[in-house]
């Protein structure tokens, strides 16, 4: 763009990126708040909230946001007031869509969730439209690098984790709900550099997108995810990976 320094577009996009960093960070202390006001302060007895600090922690929130969350929620610094509401529709080629949410405000925050579903072509549904098409599944990401794919299933299959995949750069271990903490626990303790773990829903099965129902859905998935209060979207949607390539060379 004329008139637009070097300089000026770096700092531009330096803002964008301090921005949406700011945004996660607010998202998953959210996470933390929530669970140390409903479970207590002390990590070792309530798992909810050591599953949130561990996945804050990943993303390399700083140790000062995640203990400010926890001294205020339990009552050191005021007290706000979130509830989770799980919200279900449908996307583009009928993707079934849940999003998990923390809070302070429903009257705000469904609007704004319908109105991103109705932007990119979906719509939002009675609850218990599509869950359930999906299954509560512990999941504990593992950094793919550190570790060797065979000892890590032989170490996780002993611990009691149902299976294990690579998704990206990471191992993904899926274990049951009532598991997961034993799996977290053994893999640690040997060493095992995790990422996260907490409870996910998994669909039982995907639908395979291609051209603009794919580029719709992940509009759509992005949409959500930038809202305030959206903490998790699940979807079953499957995209090729040469479908993904040519999308993001568009």
């Amino acid at each position: 763009m004329a008139g637009h320094s070097h300089s000026a577009n770096n700092a531009h996009r330096k803002g964008l990126v301090d921005a949406k960093r700011g945004k996660l960070f607010s998202k998953l202390c959210r996470a933390v708040y929530v669970a140390a006001k409903n479970g207590g302060g002390d990590p070792d007895s309530n798992l909810k909230l050591r599953y949130a600090i561990d996945k804050a922690r990943s993303y390399s929130c700083p140790k000062e946001n995640i203990e400010r969350s926890i001294t205020k929620a339990t009552g050191e610094l005021g007290a706000e007031n979130f509830e989770e509401v799980v919200y279900e529709g449908y996307g583009p080629g009928g993707v079934a869509v849940m999003v998990k949410a923390l809070t302070d405000n429903k009257n705000r925050t469904a609007p704004e969730i319908r109105h991103v579903f109705t932007k990119f072509g979906g719509n939002l549904a009675e609850v218990g439209s599509v869950g359930w098409m999906f299954e509560r599944k512990g999941l504990v990401q593992v950094d793919a690098h550190r570790v060797e794919e065979d000892e890590l299933l032989a170490l996780a299959l002993d611990a009691g984790a149902a299976d294990l995949r690579r998704v990206d750069q990471a191992f993904e271990i899926t274990t049951t709900p009532q598991e997961l903490e034993g799996v977290r626990r053994t893999l640690e303790e040997r060493g095992v550099p995790i990422r996260s773990a907490e409870v996910s829903y998994v669909p039982q099965s995907t639908i395979r997108l291609e051209g603009r129902d794919a580029q719709q859905v992940l509009r759509l998935v992005e949409g959500i995810e930038e809202l305030e209060d959206v903490q998790h979207v699940y979807a079953n949607f499957d995209i090729p990976d040469e479908v993904l390539e040519a999308i993001g060379a568009a």
